[in-house]
């Protein structure tokens, strides 16, 4: 295949919802509000936007420059630009790091299914605090439904996956991302009218700088870093169907702005339920499946109907988030087994998703009859995650930053960003100095502090 009649995105709108749909995920939902509720409400907001332009958005465009430039998947991307060296190895730990996470996060996307099952079915209803824990740790250690629910997810991804760049990524980011918005506005409406929200409002809004300190520097800047799917492989690959045209900036920023406005918004939806009822969302995963539905039913107990709906709203919004990752995390290992192997979209797609399947299979089954057999300490879901997200992802983006900032022909980093000098980028060397010193130096700092060397 060349570059010529490799597959596009149609149009510049869509580029962007896809890109974005690939940053925005799970992680906005549940892992943004436990961070921010952690670290000093607003002003932790405050240093994440900081960080997202300071180390975000530079590592994004270098993945858009690298994958636009070289018209290839991310493995074959780096070949190609770097010829003969062992920076290829950066683009194939890109494909791994994202076959990894899909596997166990597909088992995630999966508990979402079940929960608008049971929203629907009425299953949420009446429950007390410790029958939602039991529900959802007796569901978690079932032998066959959570990977009943993963399976299905990964067919759903499938199917768009198959159909293409234009008619299946594009089309569906277009459909899926503005629904994302149209489902986080209600429920945010919903949320800030209830009972005692100004107390989560004020603490969302409100900045408590006296809880600012190391933690909460190193924390926003490994919020940013993962909320914007750097370093696994999807933002390069998608932007390998970007056109001679887009703007890359231009993109970056669209993307960033996004991905951070999904993940306010879950603020607003999380924080003033949480607060109406006494709750302070500092429960990692299980904000999603034990807390959250515990808020609905407490505030809206007396309305069944409207708590039912409430329910169902909220983990269709979570299963579209997870969708929208899924499509990119597949993608990516899609393009490489299409072009590296010279197999056609659908088979590779297939091989991919029987993949994902097995190791999803056998990531469920860890929480429950397989959690005795353990790795390093870890059940094979947490094994996973660990890898991947304090080793893989920091690794991955560092090599990244070095590879662009240190490596690039600082040429072929201007006739990209600048669409071969059609267009005035007045960021350049703010550009240049992150991906050099800034973005390298904050990410070796992310990866000590992963392993708490700063105490």
């Amino acid at each position: 295949m060349t570059k010529n009649d490799r597959a596009n995105f149609g149009s510049k709108i869509g580029a962007i919802l896809a890109a974005a749909g690939s940053a925005v995920g799970l992680g906005n939902i549940w892992r943004f509000p436990f961070e921010t509720g952690n670290h000093g409400g607003a002003a932790f907001i405050l240093i994440y936007i900081g960080c997202v332009l300071a180390l975000g958005i530079p590592i994004m465009m270098a993945e858009f420059l690298i994958g636009r430039r070289s018209r290839a998947n991310t493995a074959g991307a780096y070949r190609q630009l770097s010829p003969g060296t062992q920076w290829k190895w950066v683009g194939r730990l890109g494909v791994l790091t994202g076959f990894l996470i899909y596997s166990f996060y597909s088992v995630v996307a999966g508990w979402t299914l079940e929960y608008i099952l049971q929203a629907v079915s009425g299953g949420l209803n009446g429950q007390t605090a410790e029958g939602f824990i039991n529900t959802f740790n007796s569901f978690v250690s079932s032998p066959w439904r959570p990977v009943v629910w993963s399976v299905l997810f990964v067919l759903m991804t499938h199917f768009i996956i198959t159909r293409g760049v234009e008619k299946g990524i594009e089309r569906s980011s277009k459909i899926l991302m503005p629904m994302l918005f149209i489902l986080l506005f209600v429920l945010a409406c919903c949320s800030i009218s209830l009972p005692n929200a100004s107390e989560g409002i004020r603490f969302l809004l409100q900045p408590d700088f006296s809880k600012v300190n190391s933690k909460v520097l190193l924390g926003a800047m490994g919020q940013a870093f993962f909320s914007l799917s750097l370093g696994m492989g999807c933002l390069c690959t998608y932007a390998s169907y970007f056109r001679n045209d887009t703007k890359l900036p231009r993109t970056a920023f669209n993307v960033a702005l996004i991905d951070t406005l999904v993940a306010i918004l879950a603020g607003f939806i999380i924080f003033p339920a949480a607060f109406s009822v006494g709750i302070r969302p500092d429960s990692g995963p299980s904000l999603l499946f034990i807390t959250l539905p515990n808020v609905f039913q407490q505030a809206f107990g007396n309305i069944p109907l409207l708590a039912l709906l409430l329910s169902l709203l909220f983990y269709v919004l979570l299963a579209l988030a997870a969708l929208t990752s899924t499509i990119s995390l597949h993608e990516v290992s899609t393009a490489y087994m299409h072009e590296e192997f010279n197999l056609n979209r659908k088979k590779a797609a297939t091989l991919v998703t029987i993949g994902c399947i097995l190791l999803g299979m056998l990531c469920s089954l860890s929480l429950g009859v397989g959690s005795q057999f353990k790795l390093f300490g870890m059940t094979l879901f947490d094994l996973f995650d660990f890898v991947t997200a304090k080793i893989m992802l920091p690794v991955g983006g560092l090599f990244i930053a070095l590879f662009a900032g240190w490596y690039l022909d600082k040429q072929i980093i201007w006739e990209e960003i600048s669409n071969r000098g059609t267009l005035k980028v007045h960021i350049y060397r703010l550009l240049f100095i992150g991906l050099k010193y800034v973005a390298p130096i904050s990410i070796i700092l992310v990866f000590l502090d992963q392993f708490n060397v700063f105490g």
